[in-house]
């Protein structure tokens, strides 16, 4: 069918979502909800047989959903309705939830059902609760909805009864540091993650909380910052402390905590060091390390996957102190929500907030994430694997490619690309890495393509070498790796030649070079297009267009 999907922007679900009907056979075509007269205008350009809305800020217009049957992802239980299901629901504490797919109609949430599905609601950040359970239910029952549709043989029916929350304010999400306990601050902070995150005070200055994690022994004065760690602060609450990860201020982008109140946070006392090799019970730990026979793991989970370049230079730390341990296997498992996304846009953004220059920044920081790539591809004496359990997109695609196996769990979207952000050249040796998985013309076919990749399609063009199902992720990866581990001689003897053998016919400084030379015009040219669309990315600017490459309807001769 062809199917036109209108959305507010192509966050995660609608990139999925559209991977996924894609995969199906059907036609796909995506207009962001700008204005009534552009959405019936992308109508009657695409003429959908369908319109699926997998999120949306405000109501379809009337002329639209009395014309033409839309179906809305609703990321609540059947019955609910309203602007802040799931902030509601994470809050409360609710221990199921679910997404529905219903009809359009003049009332909000309203609408017949078409489909539903529900999940164990774990408790965590809102954005990750929607980029991992809510996307998956949500794609469950949109296949659902749309075959249903598509046989013609199925009626929706209207819930029983509707249970209609309202918008949550900031008066709802208010943190009293005095009386509420960790576990009620840390729900509260969870509930807001992404946004619109919670209103506070942070030294006497204004600003919003997000990136909430627990601390099981660290505590103090409550409301009163208690140390610092990296890049985050501790705060105490009436029963314990929370770690608080990130912060907006009310004139400001986000940013790491510390970095946001860099002055303040200077006279803040350090935390008891960890050992960051060591995986903690519950405590702020971006970097971790944990060992099962002859296979390192060494996790990291750095906030929605960006990298700073302190971030990536402690990475690079961490896994020469791993390369030098006696494992045969080293895994690189990254976050639940993220591997990789590369750069850190928003750090970036920040040097020239404060007078500094992003440019010089950029390059900082694509230099750390060089540094770190080459370090994962000069490991002579273990196989490494990039094991993907969040998504991964720019630089994070070829930081993983840099190892020498790839292993993706079903579901994971990746945008192996860097045209988007100003039309960037990209580095972290992809050139290097790229054709020899995929040919020449394979590697400049993907590098054109501005359009996010199903796992299945990645390991299908090559790219990566396998897709692991997702409710036995951890565990698989576990097995394979060992089971690499036991047949190990052969298996470095190859690497070893192959790198030689590569090293010989052009050394990786060589490939290093050549795109470093694309990214300094990048960063210091004439064209400014990558500030721009970086500035616009990190201020979150309101959509005032929908990109060509998503809207198939408004290509030249589409229409006729």
């Amino acid at each position: 069918m062809r199917i036109l999907l209108l959305t507010h922007a192509f966050n995660s679900l609608t990139q999925r979502l559209s991977a996924e009907l894609t995969a199906c056979g059907h036609e796909i075509s995506i207009e962001f909800d700008i204005a009534d007269t552009v959405a019936e205008e992308a109508v009657a350009l695409f003429k959908p047989e369908l319109i699926v809305a997998p999120y949306l800020r405000r109501a379809i217009p009337e002329s639209i959903w009395s014309q033409h049957c839309c179906l809305v992802v609703h990321p609540g239980i059947v019955g609910d309705a309203g602007p802040s299901a799931l902030d509601w629901a994470i809050q409360s504490g609710v221990k199921e939830w679910g997404v529905t797919v219903l009809q359009a109609e003049a009332a909000m949430d309203a609408g017949p059902v078409w489909a539903s599905a529900t999940f164990a609601l774990p408790a965590a950040k809102k954005s990750s609760v929607y980029r991992n359970e809510v996307t998956q239910a949500a794609i469950t029952a949109v296949l659902q909805a749309v075959e249903r549709f598509q046989q013609g043989d199925f009626t929706p029916q209207r819930p029983a009864q509707l249970n209609w929350q309202p918008l949550m304010k900031q008066t709802d999400r208010q943190i009293d540091w005095l009386a509420d306990s960790s576990a009620t601050v840390l729900a509260k902070i969870n509930a807001a993650d992404g946004f619109p995150g919670v209103a506070d005070t942070l030294f006497g200055h204004a600003c919003h909380l997000f990136d909430a994690w627990p601390e099981d022994s660290l505590t103090g004065v409550p409301g009163e910052v208690v140390c610092k760690r990296e890049t985050a602060l501790l705060r105490a609450t009436r029963d314990g402390a929370i770690w608080i990860g990130h912060v907006k201020r009310t004139v400001g982008i986000k940013l790491p905590t510390r970095l946001a109140f860099a002055e303040e946070s200077a006279a803040v006392s350090p935390a008891p060091t960890i050992d960051w090799w060591r995986m903690q019970a519950a405590t702020w730990q971006d970097i971790a390390y944990e060992e099962a026979g002859e296979v390192g793991f060494l996790h990291f989970d750095f906030y929605n996957g960006a990298m700073s370049t302190m971030q990536c230079q402690r990475l690079r730390q961490a896994l020469a102190w791993a390369k030098q341990r006696p494992v045969r296997v080293l895994v690189l498992m990254g976050g639940r929500d993220f591997w990789s996304n590369g750069i850190h846009l928003n750090v970036i953004e920040q040097a020239s907030l404060a007078g500094g220059s992003a440019a010089d920044e950029s390059w900082a920081n694509i230099n750390a994430m060089n540094d770190l790539a080459l370090a994962v591809i000069e490991s002579p004496n273990q196989i490494t694997v990039a094991a993907l359990a969040g998504n991964a997109g720019a630089g994070g695609c070829f930081l993983a490619r840099a190892a020498d196996q790839v292993w993706v769990r079903d579901g994971v979207m990746l945008n192996p690309h860097y045209k988007n952000m100003g039309n960037l050249y990209g580095s972290e040796f992809w050139t290097y890495l790229l054709p020899q998985r995929v040919g020449a013309a394979g590697a400049a076919a993907l590098m054109q393509h501005r359009l996010p990749m199903l796992a299945a399609e990645a390991v299908r063009l090559g790219f990566y070498d396998a897709v692991l199902p997702a409710p036995t992720f951890s565990v698989d990866v576990a097995r394979r790796a060992m089971e690499m581990a036991a047949d190990f001689a052969a298996a470095i003897a190859a690497k070893r030649e192959k790198r030689a053998r590569d090293e010989q016919e052009k050394p990786l400084a060589a490939y290093r070079a050549e795109e470093l030379a694309r990214m300094r015009r990048n960063f210091y040219g004439f064209d400014p297009s990558y500030h721009v669309a970086r500035w616009h990315f990190v201020v979150k600017s309101p959509q005032s267009w929908t990109p060509r490459h998503l809207a198939q309807h408004r290509e030249p001769g589409a229409a006729e």
